[in-house]
């Protein structure tokens, strides 16, 4: 039986594919509907960026001085494991 349910799947898939006429979604018709009453402006294809406030900015002059920051933390840390599991297996006798 399931490989049936599979077969009539697959034709019906075959079959909606084919439509010639496919309905829009609900989201492109309420776009339609809005642009017929208000249609929107031209807009450029390349726009100019906005300039928005950075999300990590905190008070600091630059976000560079953190990702420096951060980075050198975490070669810190890498550093620190590989000292404290070297002196692990360091067991002199």
């Amino acid at each position: 039986m399931p490989e049936r349910d599979d077969e009539e799947r697959e034709f019906d898939i075959k079959w909606a594919d084919g439509a010639e006429h496919k309905e829009p979604s609900a989201r492109a018709r309420m776009l339609a509907a809005r642009w017929k009453e208000n249609p929107p402006g031209p807009v450029p294809f390349r726009g100019e960026p906005e300039h928005t406030a950075s999300r990590r900015s905190s008070g600091r002059s630059s976000g560079r001085s953190s990702s420096w920051a951060s980075t050198a933390v975490v070669l810190g840390c890498v550093a620190a494991v590989i000292v404290f599991l070297g002196y692990i297996d360091f067991r002199p006798y």
